[in-house]
């Protein structure tokens, strides 16, 4: 429609310019018929001039308003061509340099500049620079920012309204500016990139050459080309913007499915509806299932096997929003498998506060080796004294040999074995074990560390390098009683007489040598010397249902356990040349 509009302007252009010749020749051919109609005393009608003048003036008018709409219709067709490019194209910054050249042939500009402005730095950065235009004077040298009146950019950016100047050099507006006066600009029209409420720059036209080249028909075209081109640059930055995201969000995606990789747990996660949204390769091999065929499941088809349990943890996490931890055995091709399995909820940052669930985050862990573990060492913690083996490496560190130290001896025994005589020694070992582990329970309640057992008796030591203790000998004294209590209590239960009672107990404190004995292969954590020696022949000489201790072990008491003390005076001992002053220890109410 717009090439016939165009067909049909230009016939009528041809047809004004021939009635225009026309009306010329009858003009001309009437001023030679004037003087020979005067020669014979005739003269034209009046009318005929003036209105030959009339239709002369009335075909110009026609002439320019067809030549007005043409130059408008070009400007139309360029915008909209520019707004066509500007939607199918990602090059924004080519579209508007060739919009440019098109805006500065339509409004016959010199010179045209596409400035961004940033309000954070009140910087202006020269986007789009045209100033090649032929019969310009002369394009800005390189490196150097284009001349252009400040003052009418600070004008506009300010109030947010187009400009035009058809002479700025004489405009009484800018009469006092010198650097319009210095440049001689004539004509400039200046409009604001405005997009929304925010306004991103200026484009800036001049001519140099001419004044009164730009009126409001090129004001408007230049306005149009602003507002699409303001359309353009936040739309372009929307993309980068877009892009940028884009990359970011792909980087952490690449990021987390690598963490998701390399994590040794297994980790699922998913939506309110209890989908699988995520599933990670540790998940897949725990579970023997495939992750892409996982995605999009409910979880308790993937973990079917966990039963009722996992229908009343989802619960209880959507109501309460509280993690759950269940603990299971699962059959799989690989063998049976202990796992953990921790279910977090899942709340996105704007509902943190509502307490609104969005998904749960579970993350399962294979425990099988761990309970192996944990398996061994409470078997060896059965063989071996609990805090050697908690605290194995400090041991090994030491080598072969020993160190001094303070310490409290105590050797008990805990059944007479002239009271096991008539028992088999099946029979009889069943019960040496229970009361062992009578003594033993005792001894451990009180931090001491059970060196080894020898029979019917049992040796402890307080204060070694496994277990430190000030009140070392408070400690001892106190097991020994807790250990009367607990066999009576046992006497009882089996019925047995407990007068006289069936164990003995010695105690004394001093320096030892502690240490490991042995080989490089097999070796032992024990504690030799006198002090030893002394609390193995105390409690020899203790008489059934009795607690002896050294003197050395007494001073060491703390107040309320020395006062359960009595004197015996002083014990002749196998090694010793002199005598040791010992004490029977009691419970205050025997």
């Amino acid at each position: 429609m717009a090439d016939g509009k165009t067909t049909t302007q230009s016939r009528l252009l041809r047809d004004l310019k021939k009635c225009q010749q026309l009306v010329e020749q009858v003009t001309e051919s009437l001023q030679n018929q004037r003087a020979i109609l005067r020669q014979r005393g005739m003269t034209l009608p009046p009318l005929v001039t003036s209105t030959l003048d009339s239709v002369n003036t009335d075909i110009q008018k026609l002439t320019e308003s067809l030549l007005d709409d043409q130059s408008e219709l070009r400007q139309l067709r360029a915008l909209a061509s520019m707004s066509a490019e500007i939607n199918t194209s990602l090059d924004v910054d080519k579209v508007l340099q060739d919009t440019m050249d098109v805006v500065l042939t339509l409004t016959r500009a010199e010179r045209g500049y596409l400035i961004l402005f940033n309000p954070n730095t009140s910087e202006l950065t020269f986007r789009i620079i045209r100033e090649d235009v032929p019969g310009s004077m002369g394009a800005t040298p390189p490196g150097q920012a284009p001349q252009v009146s400040m003052t009418i950019l600070r004008e506009v950016l300010l109030h947010r309204r187009p400009l035009l100047a058809d002479n700025a050099y004489k405009d009484q507006r800018f009469q006092q500016q010198q650097s319009i006066a210095g440049m001689s600009l004539r004509s400039v029209i200046c409009v604001p990139l405005s997009y929304r409420d925010e306004v991103l720059g200026v484009v800036y036209v001049d001519n140099r050459l001419q004044s009164g080249v730009f009126t409001d028909r090129e004001l408007n075209t230049l306005t149009a080309f602003a507002n699409t081109a303001a359309v353009a640059i936040a739309n372009a930055r929307l993309y980068t913007e877009i892009q940028r995201l884009l990359r970011e969000i792909t980087s952490v995606k690449d990021l987390m499915d690598d963490v998701f990789t390399s994590i040794a747990s297994g980790v699922i996660a998913t939506d309110a509806d209890n989908l699988i949204t995520t599933f990670n390769r540790a998940a897949a091999d725990l579970l023997d299932l495939a992750p892409d065929d996982s995605l999009g499941r409910p979880l308790t088809t993937v973990l079917p096997r966990l039963g009722a349990n996992l229908e009343e943890a989802l619960v209880t996490i959507q109501q309460q929003g509280a993690s759950q931890l269940i603990e299971s055995e699962l059959e799989t091709a690989q063998g049976r498998r202990a796992l953990t399995i921790k279910l977090n909820p899942l709340r996105a940052m704007e509902s943190e506060q509502s307490g609104e669930v969005r998904g749960v985050a579970v993350v399962l862990d294979d425990v099988t080796e761990k309970l192996a573990h944990d398996q061994q060492i409470r078997v060896t913690k059965t063989y071996l004294p609990p805090q050697m083996v908690d605290r194995i490496h400090e041991i090994s560190n030491l080598g072969l040999g020993g160190m001094r130290r303070e310490v409290t001896c105590m050797f008990a025994e805990v059944r007479a074995i002239a009271t096991l005589a008539n028992l088999r020694p099946r029979e009889a070992l069943d019960v040496l074990n229970v009361y062992l582990s009578v003594a033993t329970d005792c001894i451990h309640a009180e931090g001491g560390i059970v060196d080894k057992y020898m029979g019917s008796e049992v040796m402890a030591l307080f204060n070694t390098q496994l277990n430190p203790q000030e009140d070392h000998a408070t400690r001892a004294a106190r097991c020994a009683l807790a250990m009367r209590e607990a066999f009576l209590r046992l006497y009882a239960e089996e019925g047995i007489q407990s007068d006289p009672h069936t164990y003995r107990v010695g105690i004394h404190s001093g320096v030892a040598t502690l240490g490991n004995v042995g080989s490089l292969v097999r070796r032992d954590f024990t504690a030799i010397g006198d002090t030893i020696n002394t609390a193995k022949r105390l409690e020899e000489n203790a008489a059934s249902g009795q607690i002896i201790l050294s003197e050395m072990t007494r001073a060491a008491l703390d107040a309320e356990t020395r006062a359960l003390c009595q004197e015996m005076g002083l014990l002749q001992v196998k090694g010793r040349q002199q005598g040791i002053r010992v004490y029977e220890v009691h419970n205050a109410h025997d």
